[in-house]
């Protein structure tokens, strides 16, 4: 049940984070895998969504510490993105007009390379803001730091991916 309802968030949070359907997949099945041998330890303290996302958020950053992320930018696609790419923008309404259609591309490749730029803590604050919709209370529980430092890295990627994308 719970693989059911949390599986389509973890693997695009971790391919928000990682930027690779592999790992994310990898992962994202990991977290599931940790979530099942180790659900003696959730006392319930929080939410269990909470604790989930902290796992998998510390997974994703534990991965990219061990270097393996780096190799997936010499092979980064082209520009017309993953499939998967379309949860940060909440799937807007097709363009009718194909230039529009062709300037929101534009616009989230140069977003998403902007989301690429962003601190570790930076990228993970924003994204579960923004793609599953946490309050920073429970950002500041799966970051393991005050509500405080979660506002500050969101006011730090949003002025980062804002200086980004209109400078470009």
């Amino acid at each position: 049940m719970l693989v059911a309802r949390y599986q389509g968030r973890a693997y695009r949070l971790a391919w928000s984070l990682l930027r690779s359907a592999e790992d994310a997949r990898d992962v994202s099945q990991e977290a599931f895998l940790r979530v099942y041998r180790t659900a003696g330890g959730f006392r319930g303290d929080a939410r269990f969504s909470t604790w989930f996302y902290r796992i998998l958020v510390n997974l994703c950053l534990d991965h990219q510490r061990r270097g393996r992320w780096w190799q997936r930018l010499l092979v980064r696609d082209d520009g017309t993105g993953d499939p998967e790419r379309g949860v940060l923008e909440r799937q807007p309404a097709p363009a009718a007009d194909p230039g529009d259609a062709l300037g929101r591309q534009q616009v989230m490749a140069r977003l998403w390379a902007a989301v690429d730029r962003l601190s570790p803590q930076q990228r993970a604050a924003i994204l579960l803001h923004v793609q599953e919709d946490l309050p920073t209370s429970q950002i500041a529980e799966v970051l393991k730091c005050s509500q405080a430092t979660v506002r500050v890295h969101l006011h730090r990627a949003v002025g980062a991916l804002r200086k980004i994308v209109t400078r470009d």
